[in-house]
Parts: C-alpha cells; structure tokens; sequence
C-alpha cells in the first residue's frame, strides 16, 4: 500500500454543515499499488489484447472524411457555425439562455411537439435557445438489434433523415445527449446528430454507470465510445462533447468534490486526450442554491472560457402536486438565473415541468414551465443583492482544491497500478469497471469514516444523500413507520433492486428496511431479471423490492416473473416508481398507468413508502419465519 500526502490549505465548508475537519496541512491517502492484491491492474483490466486508443481515435478521425457537421435551421436562422459561438455571443449580450427537454417516441410527433413549444413561446416573448432530445435507450442498441431490445419511453430515431427531421423542426439549437456517446451504437448515432447539423453531442456522463438491458460487452461499448469522441474531435466546426454529471458517477458520490473531481478527469479525458470541447451539465441532484450556485462558479474556473451546455433542474425536489412542486421550480430556477447573472457560463437553464415526476410532460406543460423561466429572468434581478457571495466562494474554493485533488489522486493511483492513463481506451474502461463509489472510497477528499463499509467524510456533502437520510429517519417516526419496524422484529430478508440505473428510489428502501431492522440485500442498479432471481436464490431472500423509472415496469414483471417459473422461485415482488409504460399501438406516445396490469401478474405495486409497509404486513404480519 502506497501513501501520498497532499500539502495545500483546506478551505473548510462550516454552514450549514459541520465541517469534516477542522484544519489540514497534509492530508494522508491510501492508492491502490501493485501491491495490493485486490486493486491490481488485472482487477480492472484481466483481458490481453484490449484495443489501444491511438488507434481508436484514428479510426474515429478517418471517418470525419465522410461525416461533417451539416447545415440545421438553427444555424441559417442565427448565422452561427456551432452552439459554442452562438453561446459566447448569448454571455456577451447578457442573456440567459432558455433549454426545454422533450421527446415522444413517435418522431413525427416529437417534430410537431417542438415546433408547437417554440413557436407558442415566440408569441409570449420567451425564445428557447436550445432542444434536449429524451431518446430512448433503445437508441443506445446497434440500429439492427433495435427491434428485438426492449426500449423505454423516449424517442426512437430510425436513420439520418429523423435526426434531420429534428434539427430542421426549429431554429433553436437541437441537443442530442441521451443513449448517444457511452453505447454501443456510439458512432452511427454520431454519424447521424453531425450529419443533421447537431453541434453537441453527448452523454458522456452516461457511459460510466447506464446499463442496456441484456447488453454486458463494456469493451465494445468503450472503443466505439472513444471512436465516436475522435470523429468529433476531427470535425472542422467545433462540436461540444455534453456530460451530465448527475447522470454518471456526480449521483452517487457523497461529496461534491468528488462530483467536481470528476468532471476534471473527463475534461482531461476529452480534451487533453482526444482534443475536443467538453461541455459539463449537472443539476438533478443539486438541490441547495448556496451549493447549487458554488458548483457552478467552480465550473467556471475549470471550462477555459468554453461554454456550458445546460444546467438541468433538481427535479429531486419534485415530491407532491403541481403546486407544490412550482415551489421547486422555482427555488432552483432563482439560483440558476442569478448564478448566470453573476458570472455567465454558458449554461442554458432547463426548467423542467412540474408534472415531471408523474410522467412524460406534454407540449403545454414544456410551455408553461418555459414562461414560467422568462418569468423568472425578469424577477431574478432583485435578488442578487441579497445573497452571500463570499460564503458561496468558499464554497467553490474548496471545491476547486479538492476536485482537483481527487483527479490527481485518481490518475496517481491508476499509474501505480500499472493503468496507461495516458490511453483514453483504457482509462475510460478502468473507471467504468472500477464504479463511483469504490472511486470515491478510494480517492476521495474526506477522512475515513469509523464504519469499514462505509464512504468517507464528505468534505462538501452532496444533499441529495442527507435528505434520503433525513426522509428515512423522519418516515421511521410516523406511525406506519414505527409498524415497520415492529414487523421487522420477525427475521425477514428483503432483496432490492432497480431496473434502470435510477437508484434513489432503491436507496431511500434500503435506508428506511435497515434501520427498520431488516436483512437488507442489494440487488444491484440497472439489474437484468435473471441477476435478480440469481442473488434472490443464494441470498434466500424473501422478498424482491423493485425501483422503477419511465416506460418499463409492466415488461420488466412479465421478464422477472418468468425467471422466476424457470428457477423454481415463488417469492412476492413488490415494485414501486413510475409504474408506466406505451401501450402498443398509442397515438401520443405518453405512458399510461400500468398499476392494475401489475396486480393481475400477481405483484404488489407500492405508491410510497407507506404502500410499501402495508403491503409487507399484509405479507408476514402473524409471521414467525419465512
């Protein structure tokens, strides 16, 4: 084991948290060395003839041959070659740039859905600058296996003239993030977004921790990735690599320097590697403004003068109603708005609609949500006076210390095991294999807590993880609460799982079941149906607990029921989330309820937490042992 020690002043975070130490000079850390007989290059990296970069990117490159930004009506209506000019042109006219996300799996109906949305926003005086495009995961498949994968929700483009379609369905920039980079289907995808006119292209952030159902060949997955970024690189019109932070390892890191970290080891990756723009997008689980607006100003120390591409909305503090959700909205909206204000940085504001956590919004809601943003703009000014900028800057200085920290620490280690950090193939492929929270146990910027399976002590806590705590603690005092944990006294074995890599949802089940007092085991995130029945067989578990996202609960059950028949496991299933999906043959592409559906497969749907309790006493209340 190999130690380094870090010597630097530690700007400490003190409000509103406690600070994880006081004062340190030097700072010891624990690498991984070749040593070690755990964290060995052959841990991440046993195969022998892995693809090398260099000839990867050359790949990517040669193609640029072919495969050109082409024309879109965003750039004749604006007269800019990319979304990196229009965007510095945007920051020096002082405007904050307006993002709205859509997509319907039907094309044609998504080409229409834009148009309705900018067009009806032109008329009320708000312009979007920019389109993000929801496709579906289905995208992420080559195009010849599409048919025979199970998709979700979002929107399934066929070829190049559907990219086309969209980048020509309004003058505002069209932004292709989701299931692009990070996939196996990385370089037609790209192909296709450059040849349409498309000039940022992500999600980078989703190659760490997005999983395609049935798909496991992280190899392939790697080099068409790094082929795509050196097609991108090679393009005569500069072209944004987009990376949302929240969407890779930023959800599950404790710390927030860890998540800053993070973004400097994929700018590093993207630009010092491969010579491309990088683009950081963060915002889903930022949901306290001092920290909200401190990441921002830290980003903008680290992007070198290269715009953001957006900032999303902390959609985490979506919990209720409509109106009580406008809350939310707007508390994160008035952080965004004034942190552009402040010290632009490129970022369009995405302000998403309220009825986000029920289900797809449609065209109107997009609208209201973008009128209710122009509102915003114009409210904001009034209250940049009132905020404590020296406050926030320490925040941002620390951040900046020990992210920066983090990535030296993590391209340190890396080297001392033998990785070539100096390969975008190789250490793309490490830090997917090795996952965030080993990444953050390993390397980050906080002490050790005193629990061996625990994470460190963040030095800027990300909120999202107290508040599921918090959530946690707060329903354990209620009276459904307080059951639980009553029936928690009989020995019950809980497996939870999620069938996409949304897992706040799994988390806030294993916070609230272990605390309660169960045997808790982890199903794991993005889990296929037949991992689920493997480790429900040699956990013996007695219960499966699912977390579920848009479009997949219904086929998900059918899948997990019938592995379940094969392996001889009869075992109750309780599913939770956006219990969703297309019916066959729908003509709005939005999801309907699939809730009764579930029933009559024989699962136990749960709407909240307090569905889940009931339906576990209903389960093993009387129980003595399952």
């Amino acid at each position: 084991m190999a130690l380094v020690f870090v010597s630097a002043p530690l700007v400490v975070f003190e409000f509103p948290y406690a600070p994880s130490c006081k004062s340190l000079d030097c700072i010891q850390f624990e690498v991984m060395t070749d040593n070690d007989a755990v964290f060995g290059r052959e841990t991440f990296l046993p195969e022998q003839d892995l693809p090398k970069g260099d000839v990867l990117l050359s790949d990517g490159r040669r193609m640029a041959g072919d495969w050109q930004v082409g024309s879109s009506t965003f750039q004749r209506e604006f007269g800019f070659k990319n979304e990196i000019d229009y965007k510095l042109a945007m920051i020096e006219a002082g405007r904050v740039m307006q993002h709205a996300h859509l997509g319907l799996r039907e094309p044609s109906l998504t080409v229409e859905a834009t148009k309705q949305v900018y067009d009806t926003c032109i008329k009320r005086g708000a312009r979007i600058d920019r389109f993000g495009m929801c496709l579906d995961w289905s995208m992420g498949y080559p195009r010849d296996q599409r048919k025979t994968r199970p998709g979700g929700t979002g929107i399934l483009l066929q070829d190049a003239e559907e990219f086309w379609r969209l980048t020509h369905s309004s003058p505002a920039a069209m932004h292709f993030g989701d299931f692009m980079l990070g996939f196996p289907a990385a370089v037609e995808n790209t192909c296709a977004a450059l040849a349409a006119g498309a000039t940022t292209i992500g999600n980078l952030g989703q190659y760490f921790t997005f999983r395609l159902p049935g798909y496991n060949d992280d190899v392939e997955t790697t080099a068409e990735t790094v082929k795509a970024l050196g097609l991108i690189a090679a393009q005569t019109v500069p072209v944004l690599i987009h990376s949302n932070l929240d969407d890779g390892y930023a959800a599950m890191f404790e710390d927030l320097t860890s998540a800053l970290g993070q973004a400097i080891l994929e700018k590093y990756i993207v630009t010092d590697l491969i010579g491309a723009s990088y683009a950081v997008c963060y915002g889903h689980h930022f949901t306290e403004p001092l920290t909200r607006i401190a990441f921002q100003r830290a980003l903008s120390k680290i992007s070198n003068g290269l715009p953001g591409s957006q900032i999303y909305g902390a959609t985490v503090l979506y919990k209720g109603n409509h109106a009580e959700n406008y809350a939310g909205l707007s508390s994160y909206l008035l952080a965004d708005v004034i942190a552009q204000r402040l010290r632009p940085t490129g970022h369009a504001v995405n302000s998403v609609p309220v009825s986000e956590n029920e289900r797809i919004p449609d065209a109107t809601e997009i609208i209201d949500a973008q009128l209710h943003l122009k509102r915003m703009v114009e409210l904001a000014e009034g209250y940049a006076p009132l905020l404590d900028l020296e406050k926030i800057d320490q925040i941002a200085a620390t951040l900046l210390i020990e992210g920066q920290r983090f990535a030296d620490r993590v391209l340190f280690g890396l080297n001392e095991i033998g990785v070539d950090t100096a390969d975008p193939f190789e250490l793309l492929l490490v830090l997917r294999r090795m996952g965030g929270r080993m990444l953050e146990q390993r390397f980050g910027g906080g002490l050790q807590k005193a629990e061996p399976t625990s994470l460190r002590q963040p030095v800027v806590p990300a909120t999202t993880y107290r508040e599921i705590q918090e959530e946690a603690d707060e329903f354990l005092k209620s009276d459904a609460g307080r059951e639980l944990a009553e029936l928690a006294k009989i020995p019950v074995r809980i497996l939870t799982a999620t069938t996409d890599v949304h897992e706040h949802g799994k988390k806030l089940l294993d916070s609230v079941f272990a605390k309660a007092g169960f045997d808790v085991v982890d199903g794991g995130i993005s889990s296929d149906p037949d991992h689920v029945v493997s480790l429900a067989q040699q956990n013996n578990a007695d219960v499966i607990a699912l977390s579920t996202y848009n479009g997949v609960a219904l086929r998900y059950i059918k899948q997990l029921l019938a592995e379940m028949e094969q392996a001889g496991l009869d075992l109750p299933v309780l599913i939770g989330g956006r219990l969703n999906e297309i019916p066959d043959g729908s003509n709005t592409s939005l999801p309907v309820d699939v809730s009764k559906k579930l029933v009559e497969c024989g699962v136990m749907p749960c709407t909240d937490l307090e569905g889940a309790c009931r339906n576990l006493q209903v389960l093993f209340r009387g129980s003595r042992r399952i």
